[in-house]
Parts: C-alpha cells; structure tokens; sequence
C-alpha cells in the first residue's frame, strides 16, 4: 500500500488527536499520566479489548509498548489511533488492533521462539519480546532494517535480533519456529516459512494480492490445518515470492 493512500485518514483523524490532547495535557505532578499512557490505555481498552482481544499478556504488552516512538515524528500524536500510519519507503506500521489480534492468535507461551517477516519500524517484535524468550525478525529493506535494530536496542528490546534480508527464506540456522508471524501479504504461502515452522506450532499471514484474509496455520502431524479470520490490508510481501 503506497504512503499517499493515508494521506485522507490522517486529515480526518487530525481534529480528533488534537481534541484528545488538549483533553490530557502534560503530566503536571508525578502522580499523573503522561499524554502518551493515556492515550495508549484508551486504545487497549476503547479499541482492541471492545473488540474482543481477551489474552491478558498481549493486552498488557500493548499498555507497555510506546507505539509513539515507532512511528515519525510527525505522526506521534496520530500514533494511538486505530489505524495504520506510514513509517517510511512506502511501508506502514500495522494497526493497533491487528497487532494484537495476529499476536493473540499465535497463542504464545513464554518458552517460544517466534519469527517475524517485514520488521518495518519493530514495532510488533517488540510487542511480542515481552511475551516470549526469543523473537527473530526479517525485513527486506536495509533502511528499515537498520533504523528497526537501533531503535528496538535504544528502547531496551534486546531480546529481538534483527535480520536484512528476504523472510521468503526465513531465518534456516534458526529454526525450528514455534510460531511465524508475517506482517506482509504474500500471494501464497511461502513453503521456506512452512518448512521452517515447529510441530505443533502457528503461522499467521495476510495471504492473497488485491483481496487479502488474515488466516492462521496450525502443523499437526506434519500437516497444516487452516483457519481464516479476517479481510485484512497489508503492504505486499516483496522479493523471491514475486518469482516464485
């Protein structure tokens, strides 16, 4: 999806934001929330719990994770809306909502190394550092892929090593993965990704081109079953896959 396409959101979400934050102004003692937990404790609660995000883990690595501090600076103050905002090299940051939903259908125990395809800004590998022991991330464009692993390093998520590179491949040497999550829509499933995911473990990507669904894979007995949850609207998944 081209920058150019939220153009239109961010001027109709700008009157709101700046609503919002003359409604929570700086902290002004110790004992009050900055603008910035307020605003992301709105949006756990107003835009993902309303929606049906349950899992106690992710709804509280959402409240930790500065969603701000992903994104440009001049869209900080649109960064707790509920939709996607464009980082840089025509790439998005997710939705908050759809981060957490993808997150809480990998169904993430503590003990479980999870690979992600398309870093972009990091923000969801840093979402999914605080949930699990190891996260491994990909991202095909070096610019983003650099600019990813120091800002994920100066805010404290050493855990999530980070990856230039073309996730079609996956992260071999790594492997196996008890859970894969792709932030990128392929037009098929990558067998690399299949190959390299763990028995018993989860696949989530937005797959298809024009016309997207976000649908989860489970391997059982060497087999993937298939669940489809959503419409979705990713940026496209880039590199071997668009020759294969």
């Amino acid at each position: 999806m081209k920058i150019s396409k939220y153009k239109l959101v961010v001027v109709l979400f700008t009157a709101a934001v700046v609503l919002v934050a003359l409604a929570c102004p700086n902290q002004k003692n110790k004992n009050e929330l900055p603008w910035d937990a307020l605003a992301r404790k709105d949006m756990v609660y107003s835009q993902i719990v309303a929606r049906g995000v349950t899992d106690e883990r992710v709804i509280n690595a959402m409240l930790k994770v500065e969603r701000h501090k992903f994104v440009p600076k001049d869209y900080e103050k649109l960064a707790y809306g509920d939709y996607p905002l464009p980082i840089a090299e025509e790439q998005t940051i997710s939705q908050p909502y759809i981060v957490a939903l993808m997150t809480e259908k990998i169904e993430l125990k503590s003990t479980d190394k999870v690979l992600e395809v398309g870093t972009g800004s990091g923000y969801q590998a840093a979402v999914l550092s605080l949930l699990v022991d190891g996260v491994y991330t990909i991202e095909i464009i070096e610019s983003l892929a650099r600019s990813a692993a120091t800002r994920l390093e100066e805010l404290g998520f050493l855990t999530v090593e980070v990856r230039y590179g073309d996730g079609f491949l996956g992260w071999p040497e790594a492997a196996p993965f008890d859970a894969i999550i792709i932030t990128c829509a392929p037009s098929k499933l990558p067998q690399p990704l299949v190959e390299q995911l763990a028995e018993g473990g989860r696949l989530i990507v937005p797959l298809g081109e024009d016309f997207q669904i976000l649908t989860l894979y489970k391997k059982v007995d060497g087999i993937l079953e298939k669940e489809e949850i959503t419409p979705v609207l990713f940026v496209p998944m880039k590199g071997l896959i668009e020759e294969k």
